[in-house]
């Protein structure tokens, strides 16, 4: 996903750099904006839907335990 992304933005700099650049600015490019992807910690698609759905999951489950909680209330206020 990253190095996609890295070839993506490599591709729109040469594109927009007539001459292109020399290969060994093109390897420093690259090895630039690895660096700045790595500090960004990403995530791919797969583990953000993932957590969607454990979160989705969860969600669920406290709504269900919220008004197991209001049924207890309840019966405790009856006594």
């Amino acid at each position: 996903m990253v190095s996609e992304l890295i070839e993506q933005i490599s591709a729109a700099i040469a594109r927009v750099i007539p001459a292109g650049i020399p290969r060994e600015s093109e390897k420093l490019l690259r090895a630039s904006l690895q660096s700045v992807f790595d500090r960004l910690d990403l995530v791919t698609r797969e583990e953000l839907e993932v957590q969607e759905a454990v979160l989705a999951r969860t969600r669920a489950r406290v709504e269900e335990l919220e008004k197991k909680i209001a049924q207890l209330e309840e019966k405790l206020l009856k006594k």
